[in-house]
């Protein structure tokens, strides 16, 4: 292989690196996320992050498109379950942007 063929592929390789790094770092942010969303969004993040470090891949490890994928996929999944479990619950009275609540807890306008 010429010269340049390996500069390209050593710049593909070090990008799709430091793609999935990005996206371990966001799913790490998720974390504090966790006690909310129960079990699948635990399985969904730890699945995630061993698939990413083990050495078993689907493709050789230089190519971090399939780890790019599943962590972009963890991050879909733990989204909408945020996104549902934000929807499901109503905000606490006296949180910012609430109206108030009288004695019998009815909203006060």
């Amino acid at each position: 292989m010429s010269r340049e063929a390996w500069i390209v592929v050593g710049v593909v390789a070090l990008a799709t690196l430091v793609g999935a790094v990005l996206l371990a770092v966001r799913v790490i942010r998720t974390r504090r996320m966790l006690g909310t969303l129960g079990v699948n969004g635990k399985v969904a993040f730890y699945g995630a992050l061993l698939y990413t470090v083990l050495p078993i891949d689907l493709l050789p490890d230089p190519i971090y498109l399939d780890d790019m994928a599943v962590l972009t996929g963890a991050l879909i999944y733990l989204g909408r379950l945020v996104q549902r479990r934000r929807a499901g619950n109503p905000p606490l009275p006296g949180a910012t942007g609430t109206p108030p609540a009288d004695r019998t807890g009815r909203r006060v306008p």
